[in-house]
């Protein structure tokens, strides 16, 4: 336990002597990005992972941190160029901030290299060989010089740099070479520009019995002389850049769809926030790079080793099983399959609830697939945020409006990098009949909501669906989320009051069950806290158990510390950012924070509060929820939280998943006062969440509940289990 006079602030040496001062107070949000991605890194190096997934845990940090330079820090320097001197909650103005992000980018950036040199070495032990400029066999040296000259010398164009010819324009995440030339004839010095465009593969694989690759700069490099012949090479430099990717919404954007059409174009011609530069780059080269590109509050990145970590992915495909994750194929859950497939049929006997990927996300596109084919079924409405580029969902609104159904779907434009797909939907769904609403101009649409009318005997029954994650079937193989059907009147009315805030701005005036940001999410959480610490004064059992994947906003935070400081017992799950400061006495001595990062990516928000008793506890508040504890997903971001009260899905969801992840500790990291994080050591109980669910999938099928089965660690992190 750290007390409030020890503790530091990020960024900052001096001792904190005021609770009340904010950087006492509150992680830098952008440290504890950083923080989370080290995390992500740390994976990649894990010796109980097989040798192709720890690879691909270094392309995922590869593609966190080029995204979080595009879009978060990027934003920063947006602030420092405009002179916006405001302090962040942790006490940094935009140029602080800046600062120490960029210096812990560097950091995370040279762990990345070390990492890719060790896993370099251990790949090619496995005859899995990454080359450069050593000579290879005749065949293989064959075919890289027929691969090059057919497949990548008519795509790249070499550009002379002078007066008469203008730089060329380098896009996002593009890489360029530059080659330092002289002509042979008359000795005359040259700089030539190669850029590399984006379809062409980043790592090229070369046909053989042993597997070997190479990337795309070096297998230019080998082949310059096709491309320069009769000069002489003295040198080449490698860079690549990252530009601001963020999208900002303009007061007076008339036309939604024609708008976020132009600024996709805009996107590609953002301002560069890094240049990556990769060996020793000649200086007259860097200079001219600098000068051209315009590079203004931008972190320049130099490097020995390799440039752009995310194209590795292409290299984690590799056909050798026996370096990858065991394959797991997710169930179907066993409440459907008892019903012959009639979804409807299972949610009127019982409210269900599934958990991807362990269970199929199949049965929410069949949820939808069957609504299309039934004749009683006269409406359905859909929130879209991310659907993905093949989408079932898609497929079935489409069939369902072609049947003369009334479909409404909420296409959110604003979902970033996703933005030209969801567009591309729009256009598919509106040609087939489909009502298309673009919700909010300045809000984002993040719930994620189905809900399907069906005549059934004398009226109407409403069908529900609610979920933690998107409507996308690739992530939903990947992460960990929560999918719950009911057809409970109150929700169907609930929900139809949602879809009536969105499509026609009528904003409710009371909700009989569901909790809607920006409207009534957050009170209904403080609400929640409120009870807790009323039990903890009244000398009641008083606990909050909480997953979610960023906790930032300040004034929940704050209420967090008081629910702590009047004695209630908080146990938070938060895989990626958290600003919280937990351990501190006098402010947060009873809340523990940990990460929980695996094979799966933990992706459910769910909030629990004991209300006087303690677990395993039937009369525990639980909500499901799409957002996360952010001041965008409360204040400007339409949300939906979703109260659990059917008992059956109730266990499931507090005695199941949320204890499951509180007790996991192969797979978890603690949050230290200091901001720092340790793996949980080793215990005389492990517990592993995501082989657990694996071998255990269906929610629906399972009756006994982690905490009364008694074949894992009572639950409390507090009482010494991790």
């Amino acid at each position: 336990m750290l007390d409030i006079h020890e503790a530091q602030p990020a960024g900052e040496s001096s001792p904190v002597t005021d609770v009340t001062t904010l950087p006492a107070r509150y992680f830098n949000r952008e440290q504890s990005w950083l923080a989370f991605n080290e995390r992500v890194l740390a994976e990649a190096t894990n010796p109980n992972y097989p040798l192709l997934e720890r690879l691909r845990f270094l392309s995922i940090s590869g593609s966190n941190i080029d995204e979080f330079l595009m879009v978060r820090v990027a934003g920063i320097a947006g602030q420092v160029r405009r002179q916006i001197e405001e302090i962040s909650i942790d006490g940094l103005t935009p140029t602080q901030a800046m600062a120490t992000t960029h210096e812990k980018v560097l950091e995370l950036e040279a762990i990345q290299q070390e990492t890719w040199a060790g896993l370099k070495v251990q790949l090619a032990e496995e005859g899995i060989r990454v080359v450069a400029e050593e000579t290879l066999d005749p065949e293989r040296e064959a075919w890289l010089r027929t691969y090059f000259l057919d497949l990548v010398m008519p795509v790249i164009t070499p550009q002379a740099i002078d007066p008469a010819h203008p730089f060329p324009f380098v896009a996002n995440q593009g890489i360029g070479i530059l080659f330092s030339l002289t002509r042979m004839a008359d000795d005359a010095p040259v700089m030539e520009m190669v850029l590399i465009p984006a379809p062409l593969p980043r790592f090229v694989r070369i046909p053989g019995e042993e597997a070997a690759w190479i990337s795309i700069e070096d297998l230019i490099y080998r082949n310059a002389g096709e491309l320069f012949p009769g000069f002489t090479l003295h040198g080449h430099g490698v860079f690549r850049i990252l530009r601001d990717s963020d999208i900002e919404i303009e007061e007076d954007a008339e036309d939604l769809v024609r708008y976020y059409r132009t600024a996709i174009q805009r996107r590609r011609r953002g301002l560069v926030i890094v240049l990556q530069l990769q060996g020793k780059f000649d200086p007259a080269a860097e200079e001219l790079l600098r000068n051209q590109l315009g590079l203004d509050k931008a972190l320049i990145m130099k490097t020995e080793g390799l440039i752009g970590f995310s194209g590795l992915s292409a290299i984690c495909d590799e056909d050798r099983p026996e370096l990858k994750f065991e394959p797991y194929s997710p169930r179907y859950p066993e409440r459907i399959l008892e019903h012959d497939g009639d979804i409807f049929a299972a949610i009127r006997e019982k409210d269900i609830v599934i958990q991807h990927p362990y269970e199929s996300f199949e049965v929410v596109i069949d949820f939808l697939r069957q609504a299309a084919r039934d004749p009683d079924v006269i409406a359905i409405k859909q929130t879209l945020y991310r659907a993905g580029k093949q989408s079932g969902i898609i497929s079935a609104l489409i069939a369902a409006a072609e049947q003369g159904k009334s479909v409404t779907a909420v296409v959110e434009l604003k979902a970033r990098f996703d933005e030209e797909q969801n567009l591309l939907w729009a256009s598919q769904l509106e040609r087939a009949g489909v009502q298309v609403i673009y919700g909010f101009v300045d809000w984002k649409t993040h719930a994620k909501t189905s809900m399907i009318v069906r005549r059934e005997g004398e009226g109407y029954r409403t069908y529900c669906h609610f979920g933690t994650g998107n409507y996308h079937p690739i992530t939903a193989r990947i992460y960990t989320d929560l999918s719950y059907f009911t057809a409970d009147p109150a929700m169907g009315r609930d929900v139809g009051r949602l879809f009536n805030f969105i499509t026609g701005y009528v904003e409710p005036k009371g909700t009989e069950c569901l909790s809607i940001s920006p409207i009534s999410l957050r009170s209904t959480l403080y609400t929640n806290i409120d009870g807790e610490i009323a039990n903890a004064r009244a000398g009641k059992p008083a606990q909050i158990w909480a997953k979610m994947n960023s906790l930032t906003d300040p004034d929940l935070i704050d209420k967090l510390y008081a629910a702590s400081e009047a004695g209630v017992d908080i146990e938070l799950v938060v895989r990626g950012i958290c600003c919280l400061r937990p351990g501190i006495t006098g402010l947060s001595e009873n809340i523990t924070v940990k990460s929980v990062i695996g094979r799966f990516l933990e992706h459910c928000r769910i909030w629990a509060f004991a209300n006087g008793a303690e677990l395993p506890n039937r009369k525990a508040k639980v909500y499901i929820t799409s957002a996360d504890a952010m001041s965008r997903n409360l204040d400007r971001r339409v949300e939906v939280m979703v109260p659990i009260t059917n008992k059956t899905v109730h266990d499931q969801v507090l005695d199941q998943v949320m204890l499951a992840n509180l007790l996991d500790t192969e797979q978890s990291w603690v949050l230290h006062p200091d901001g720092s994080y340790d793996r949980v050591g080793e215990v005389d109980m492990p517990f592993n969440i995501h082989r657990y669910f694996m071998t255990n999938p269906s929610l629906s099928g399972r009756g006994a509940s982690l905490a009364s089965g008694r074949k894992v660690p009572k639950l409390s992190l507090r009482r010494g289990n991790i």
